[in-house]
């Protein structure tokens, strides 16, 4: 069966040795998927979910049942005072749009603290020229950078000394940069500083890829808002679109205000049929970020044995489910994406290509046979095609198909 996939032995037997190295990691992974589960069994039961819920709403979408459930149930998954969670988000870097509007205004000031952010918030916050930006709202950016792959904590707490900043902006993972994602003890180590300095400045952290990673959330540790996609962890791979905000109970009513219109927020909001999705796929998610963890951590030792740069290393501490793999090579880059897509369960024939994409500077190869378009919990794997070419990969809705994928990408990489 191994042949039919166009796996060889050679890589079949490498398989096997390093799944005996990690048996342990494993075990620990496995020890973190039960924490999550209790989490999300322990809020169905809270909220007494039942079939109810599962409705759907049309039109304006008032009095939606299992609509505001399902915001109570990942508010206390969470560990936050409320969240917005709706089918409206398009993304992730939508609902972060939507937060980042409805907490600005003209004049006010916005910090990075982890460098720039992700390439599609690029003409956002106005870094690319766009009429619709931030910036061309009269909103202030700025940023600082990372230091060894850690908070510039005295760079950051002078800043706040000499300007009055807004919101503070923390992206956990490490999108498409060469730095390491944020465990969570270096969030918890420097939102405590900043709020000794200033207690109301908004700190919101961007947490895709980073939920049910660690015990513990941004919001639990001091953060005013989170935001996240629900087709990265939280979706558990069946949510088919949708994002969340969550934290403070003031700043996620300013966001329904934001994405629906003032005067009527989170009352509105059609469901049409999504929730029952939501649900379970919230249910999956510990289980699905389980497997794509495995997945991580067996790509980082198989290509690490095969003498490529990979980071994380398969041993480290992880925050997000991104796994990096640096080529110094573009054909290797696009040769080990291709070998992703050819163990797709969707549009495996399909062999991907670099392309100009919407919202990115640079052409970007992206491998993704997913049931839902651009989920990237499913095996994905993608990377701009720039110096040092870099792959990207997350995902894996099963540890067997993601194991599988990883091992038919090797093989076409070798050959």
């Amino acid at each position: 069966m191994y042949q039919e996939l166009g796996i060889s032995e050679e890589v079949v037997k490498l398989a096997k040795e390093v799944e005996e190295e990690l048996l342990s990691i494993y075990q620990k992974i496995e020890e973190q998927e039960e924490k999550n589960s209790l989490k999300v069994l322990n809020a169905f039961r809270k909220y007494q979910i039942s079939e109810s819920h599962f409705g759907s709403t049309t039109g304006y979408g008032y009095d939606d049942l299992g609509r505001d459930t399902i915001e109570k149930v990942f508010a206390h998954v969470l560990g936050c005072e409320d969240a917005l969670v709706r089918g409206q988000f398009i993304s992730g870097t939508h609902a972060l749009t939507v937060a980042l509007f409805a907490y600005l205004r003209p004049g006010d000031l916005m910090l990075s603290i982890t460098g720039k952010p992700y390439d599609t918030l690029d003409e956002v916050i106005g870094l690319v020229e766009n009429a619709s930006s931030l910036k061309a709202f009269g909103v202030k950016y700025d940023q600082i950078d990372l230091v060894d792959d850690d908070f510039d904590d005295e760079k950051i707490l002078a800043y706040l000394k000499k300007h009055k900043v807004k919101l503070i902006e923390i992206q956990r993972s490490k999108g498409y940069s060469t730095r390491k994602s944020l465990t969570m003890d270096k969030v918890e180590r420097i939102i405590k500083k900043i709020k000794e300095v200033d207690s109301n400045v908004i700190i919101m952290v961007d947490n895709c890829y980073c939920e049910f990673v660690s015990d513990k959330e941004p919001v639990q540790v001091g953060a005013d808002i989170m935001v996240g996609s629900l087709i990265k962890n939280l979706g558990g791979g069946i949510a088919p679109n949708g994002a969340y905000i969550a934290g403070r109970k003031d700043l996620v009513d300013l966001a329904g205000e934001r994405l629906t219109t003032p005067g009527e927020g989170r009352e509105v909001g059609p469901t049409l049929g999504i929730n029952k999705s939501f649900l379970q796929g919230l249910f999956f998610a510990p289980s699905v970020v389980a497997s794509s963890l495995k997945t991580a951590v067996f790509t980082s030792r198989m290509l690490e044995r095969l003498g490529y740069e990979v980071e994380p290393k398969y041993q480290d501490e992880r925050a997000d489910i991104v796994q990096n793999i640096v080529f110094h090579d573009a054909s290797k880059l696009v040769k080990y994406c291709q070998g992703i897509q050819m163990a797709s369960p969707i549009d495996s024939f399909a062999l991907p290509s670099p392309w100009d994409m919407p919202g990115y500077t640079d052409q970007v190869i992206m491998a993704a046979g997913t049931f839902t378009q651009g989920s990237s919990i499913e095996l994905s794997c993608d990377g701009p095609v720039r110096d040092p070419y870099i792959a990207y990969q997350q995902g894996g809705l099963t540890y067997p198909y993601g194991k599988l994928g990883v091992m038919k990408a090797i093989d076409h990489l070798l050959k």
